[in-house]
């Protein structure tokens, strides 16, 4: 086909699609289309472009575009010679599944409709050719609700309740043990179940159905699951324009135990192995093991049940990830012992198998080191970095399901997913979602919820897929456990939980916990170590920690920390332990006053550094001087107010029973009388309660003066350490001390002294001139060199402005992102996120969160101009960041493209960050 006439087309046939177009033809028509094209056993169909979807919805009466149902007819006519069925013909029906697609896998978000083609007359074709009554009217009545739901928007539960009230008038469990009358009339109940709810007959003729069918699946583009799951993963409109539509050739997997249909992936989703992963069903369709309404069997009892089609799957499954060099996770049917494979679509997995596939591909020679890294969005990492259950915490599980995905997490159980979405979106509270299936109606419960159980299902269940994809643990299919969506309780053999009270899942193990279970930090796979190892080849940015204390520190070097970016002083200070004296230096009223308490501290914050340096020797420590207000150490001002009326309250009260009390003691002259008396007074001293509202009161004055209109803004940093000098002087020189006793000890230690909040050269001036001072005591006293750089944050506009300057005194600058986004943009953080945020980036004024993903037009310029002007006065300083934003994958990338020399983040970010600086090099290289 020449270029002019693919350009015109809306409608392709899948021997002519281009398998590489997916923004045209979707996800799953491009590959419908390439599978045709390599020869694999794909029932016969076309594809209607998301172009002409496009063109429907922008149309003011979503009319379908001019010349398409031509096309569709054209096409219609194809697949009726190819099949040698007819469309319509009640002799010998040909029937179609109209199934959605987009550029981007949505599992289960938009819509689809099989047995397209059904009507009276057809039927009993079906019948007459199949000569199976039960296959016929199992396929009408799935036909009849898929079309009414997807097409005519008849609720499910409507169509639920007649098929239950069958179920039990014939005294059936499952639904194969129906019989062709049951079906029969479950689909005239169905029939007239459509009618009551539209006004109109079900259609009967094929190609209006058709035509009706195009258009549900156009709309279900702008459906509330598509949108909310578009949203969640940030799938913009580059990415994703629109959905396909496949009409395929219907073959059916429930035309006895010879057929079945299934899904399947070429590697297991859930840890990465290497064997073929899916699940089945015997006479069966499609919609039954995704939907979750059976419990499926596992792909391996294959072999025993149809080991022919056992043997042909294994060479699918070779043939699909040879040719995609990916993992694959396809839909399968079988009919009457023939194969075919439906679609396919790289394979949704969780962080954990992602990583061990890249490795082993690798190894495997199918994909080389770069597209290993490639394949691994950096955020995925922090799956990997779940908690899990303690194992050495002994609890009985009240029920078995599945292992769908991974991880372990306890919350309020929740039986709806509107419900899961207020308590755990708005309310803020952590929430397991549970339900006997989920379907794709439910994905916004899914979004707040921290995981999902299900009593029905596989684990390619619509839940398990959905989960995995998120990274969120799902239990599936725990049968032993009877869920009562209306009473909102669950019923777990002589055990039963009801909605607000807290459940565990764990999804390794598929195990239900009543309560909380508490969690453990995951350790690394040795795939993980290899893959950053690669990642730490090409990465030219180093990547640092923020850390606080020791165990921060051994954290940070667990996961591949190069030392620590980021040590906040004031994190120290709250320590219960020294937070009375870090107090008493606060309400100090003269300098000789807060010296005492200043001695105090001063060996407590040696010994800290101390330690942070050995645990990380010989890397890095870079630690900042106390940044905020000091009033932050001290009680709420209300709360004071409050403490001190119920004193005086209490002071009234005791002085009135020392009064009691002494008339007593005239009263009653016995000794036993006296001794109760005595022990009174003790108990009530008027002279300690009034000693506690002298401290209250001095507490709340000194609250009073350090009092701030705007505190971020006001007497912190570098200004707090030029009013108190004696403040900063003790942190100089416990650090010094400490870096001086770790060379004394032959300990390799590079410390790193960072003033916060400056704006002008004169005051970095001032702070060095403590430096200076101290550091020649302590090498005097020491008798060896204490090294050591110093260095500033820059956080403020006028610091980007006078980079140049600052770059005199300083030797290293770290942009403290998180204030310099404050200032930038005159937001307080707080604030922001609270108020209006939300709806600037739901409106698009913003696209993103300015404190979560680095403002590049704005902060970023100020950052590049910093660096430029700062290494104009000193070409070799080193530049970092050390804000969250150091652990944001674009962030990172910008960063890397400004120049900058490490990122410091909080550990658990770490192997984010490793993996972000090694696609940010690829990236620049790509577009070199």
């Amino acid at each position: 086909m020449d270029t002019a006439t693919y350009a015109t087309k809306h409608v392709f046939a899948f021997e002519e699609g281009n398998g590489k177009d997916k923004k045209l033809l979707g996800g799953k028509g491009a590959n419908l289309c390439e599978m045709t094209q390599i020869g694999l056993n794909v029932p016969p169909g076309f594809v209607i472009s998301t172009a002409a979807c496009l063109e429907y919805l922008d149309s003011p009466t979503r009319a379908l575009p001019a010349g398409l149902i031509d096309e569709v007819h054209a096409q219609m006519k194809a697949l009726e010679v190819k099949t040698g069925k007819g469309f319509g013909n009640p002799e010998d029906p040909l029937l179609v599944s109209v199934r959605s697609g987009s550029a981007m896998s949505m599992p289960g978000m938009m819509d689809t409709i099989l047995n397209l083609g059904l009507n009276t007359a057809t039927l009993q074709g079906l019948i007459r050719q199949t000569g199976d009554p039960r296959f016929g009217y199992d396929a009408y009545r799935r036909f009849i609700q898929l079309f009414g739901k997807v097409a005519l928007g008849v609720a499910d539960s409507l169509f639920d309740a007649e098929f239950e009230a069958v179920k039990e008038q014939a005294h059936v469990k499952d639904d194969v043990g129906l019989s062709a009358a049951d079906l029969e009339e479950i689909s005239e109940r169905f029939l007239k179940v459509i009618e009551a709810h539209t006004g109109k007959p079900f259609p009967e003729d094929p190609f209006d159905q058709l035509e009706i069918a195009i258009k549900a699946v156009f709309n279900s583009w702008m459906g509330k699951r598509a949108v909310d799951y578009r949203r969640q993963f940030n799938i913009t409109t580059d990415m994703a324009h629109g959905t396909a539509v496949n009409v395929v050739t219907m073959v059916f997997g429930n035309r006895g135990n010879d057929s079945g249909t299934g899904v399947a992936f070429t590697r297991n989703p859930a840890n990465g192995e290497n064997k073929l992963f899916g699940e089945y069903l015997t006479n069966a369709q499609g919609e039954d093991v995704v939907a979750g309404i059976r419990t499926p069997k596992p792909i391996d009892r294959l072999k025993n049940e149809m080991p022919e089609m056992a043997r042909q799957l294994d060479e699918l499954r070779d043939k699909l990830e040879s040719h995609y060099r990916e993992i694959q996770d396809f839909e399968f049917t079988i009919e009457r012992g023939q194969l075919y494979c439906l679609q396919t679509r790289n394979g949704k997995m969780n962080a954990q198998a992602m990583v061990r596939t890249s490795v082993e591909m690798e190894r495997e020679g199918l994909i080389s080191k770069q597209e290993a890294l490639l394949r691994i969005k950096p955020d995925l990492l922090e799956q990997m970095l779940f908690p899990r259950l303690d194992p050495t915490i002994r609890a009985e599980a009240v029920a078995q399901g599945l292992p769908a995905s991974p991880g372990a997490a306890s919350g309020i159980a929740v039986f709806d997913a509107d419900r899961a979405e207020q308590m755990g979106k708005e309310l803020g509270q952590k929430v397991i979602l549970v339900r006997e299936e989920t379907k794709p109606e439910d994905i916004h419960g899914f979004f707040a919820s921290e995981g999902i159980l299900t009593s029905r299902g596989g684990k390619t269940s619509h839940a398990a897929v959905v989960a995995r994809g998120m990274g969120k643990p799902c239990v599936a299919g725990a049968e032993g456990i009877v869920v009562d969506v209306n009473r909102r309780e669950a019923y777990v053999g002589e055990s039963s939980f009801r909605e607000g009270q807290v459940i565990t899942i764990d999804g390794t193990t598929g195990k239900v916990y009543l309560g909380a279970i508490p969690t453990v930090e995951p350790d690394f796979t040795p795939e993980l170590n290899t893959l950053l190892s690669w990642a730490d080849e090409v990465a030219r940015l180093k990547v640092l920690a923020n850390a606080d204390t020791p165990d921060d520190a051994r954290r940070a070097l667990k996961y591949g920390a190069r030392g620590i970016g980021l040590a906040r002083t004031e994190r120290m200070f709250n320590d219960p332990a020294r937070l009375p004296i870090v107090i008493e230096m606060i309400v100090a009223d003269t300098p000789e006053q807060r010296q005492a308490a200043l001695d105090l501290l001063l060996p407590l914050q040696r010994a800290d550094f101390r330690e942070l340096f050995e645990v990380m020797s010989p890397n890095p420590v870079t630690i900042r001087l106390l940044d905020p207000p000091i009033h932050e150490f001290l009680p709420d001002e209300h709360q004071l107010e409050r403490e001190l009326a119920e004193l005086h309250r209490l002071g009234e009260t005791t002085r009135g029973m020392v009064v009691l009390a002494g008339t007593m003691s005239l009263i009653h002259a016995s000794d036993r009388a006296r001794v109760e008396l005595d022990t009174m007074r003790r108990m009530v001293d008027p002279a300690l309660v009034e000693e506690a509202i002298a401290k209250k009161e001095t507490m709340l004055r000194k609250v009073r003066v350090l009092y701030e209109t705007n505190p971020m803004l006001g007497h912190r940093g570098v200004r707090l350490g030029i009013t108190f000098p004696e403040i900063y002087q003790m942190q100089i020189r416990a650090i010094l001390e400490a870096a001086a006793e770790c060379g004394r000890r032959g300990i390799e230690v590079h410390p790193q002294m960072m003033v916060p909040q400056v704006c002008t050269v004169e005051e970095l001036k001032k702070v060095k001139s403590y430096v200076d001072t101290i550091h020649e005591e302590i090498q005097q006293r020491y008798g060896h060199p204490v090294p050591f750089k110093f260095g500033t944050m820059i956080e403020v506009v006028r610091a980007c402005m006078r980079a140049e300057s600052l770059a005199e005194v300083a030797e290293f600058f770290s942009f403290g992102t998180n204030d310099l986004t404050q200032a930038t943009f005159s937001f307080s953080r707080e604030d922001a996120e609270n108020k209006f945020l939300p709806l600037y980036n739901q409106s698009t004024i913003l696209h993103d969160n300015p404190f979560e993903v680095l403002d590049v037009k704005g902060v970023g310029k100020l950052m590049k101009l910093a660096v430029e002007w700062g290494r104009t006065t000193r070409p070799d300083m080193p530049i970092s960041i050390c804000g969250e934003h150091g652990g944001h994958p674009s962030s990172i990338a910008f960063c890397h493209e400004a120049g900058l020399d490490y990122v410091s983040c909080s550990g658990p970010r770490v192997p984010v960050a490793r993996l972000a600086a090694a696609h940010a090099v690829m990236a620049q290289q790509g577009a070199a």
